[in-house]
């Protein structure tokens, strides 16, 4: 994700930033920074399932191993898929940068091509994999990029919780995510992102869930998230991801997050 400070003159730059300071909540936007700080860990390993449900209900299930580590501000993760057999030993690698400024950078290892792809920004809106998530929703949202809007207070089961709306501040964060704007939900006692509604480019939206999670040494992990492609009321797609056999702040070597990992596989 980037920061586009890219400002066709100074007139236009400061009629730019007024309009930014009037939209943008500084209640709301406090609430997001305290979203992005929470600690999530410094390292994580765990099993994920991840279950692909079409419109009609078929289901197709894919199971992985995934990896995360804290490289100073900056995240890096990997997941390897270990089945079915069409998917196995592909592999997904990304450098989640904390600088704005910096775009994060992605690539994809087919073993069918015995060949490591860097995921360009103007793929990042597509679909990770076949599932409802992008290769967007694979990153950290930079709060830079958006101005924030406390919508109310609200209830989401049974816990306390802010509803906040984000609006992307330029046409070119809209095209690499694929939304015009998102509205989420976030609980009051532990600062998660609990339920999001992406609203995409193409008039569909995506509803995020965190419909399980637990607390483990002082860190809030999910256990199950979905995520739900509609159009209107119908169901065009649904991702389900589950989470199991958690380590969280294990040793994990440096050299686990390299595009010659990728290759190598588990």
């Amino acid at each position: 994700m980037n920061t586009k400070k890219l400002l066709i003159g100074l007139t236009l730059g400061l009629s730019t930033l007024t309009t930014q300071a009037i939209a943008d909540d500084p209640k709301a936007r406090a609430i997001m920074e305290k979203v992005d700080a929470r600690d999530d860990g410094k390292t994580l390993e765990e099993d994920m399932t991840m279950i692909l449900i079409d419109k009609n209900g078929k289901k197709r299930t894919r199971n992985l191993h995934t990896y995360g580590k804290d490289f100073g501000a900056d995240e890096h993760r990997i997941m390897f898929f270990k089945s079915p057999a069409d998917v196995k030993n592909t592999a997904f690698l990304t450098y989640d940068y904390d600088k704005a400024s910096k775009d994060d950078d992605q690539w994809l290892y087919l073993p069918a091509l015995k060949k490591v792809k860097r995921i360009p920004s103007s793929d990042k809106s597509s679909s990770f994999m076949g599932s409802d998530f992008s290769y967007f929703d694979m990153t950290d949202r930079d709060l830079e990029d958006y101005d924030f809007k406390l919508l109310k207070e609200t209830k989401v089961r049974g816990h306390d919780a802010w509803m906040i709306e984000a609006t992307p501040r330029n046409k070119k964060v809209i095209k690499e995510s694929g939304y015009t704007k998102t509205v989420g939900i976030v609980r009051k006692d532990n600062y998660v992102l609990v339920r999001a509604i992406n609203f995409m480019r193409n008039g569909k939206k995506k509803y995020m869930d965190i419909q399980k999670l637990h607390e483990q040494g002082g860190v809030w992990l999910a256990d199950t998230i979905t995520m739900t492609t509609k159009k209107g009321k119908r169901m065009v797609h649904k991702t389900i991801l589950n989470f199991k056999n958690i380590k969280l702040n294990k040793s994990i070597s440096d050299n686990m997050f390299s595009t010659r990992r990728l290759e190598k596989g588990l």
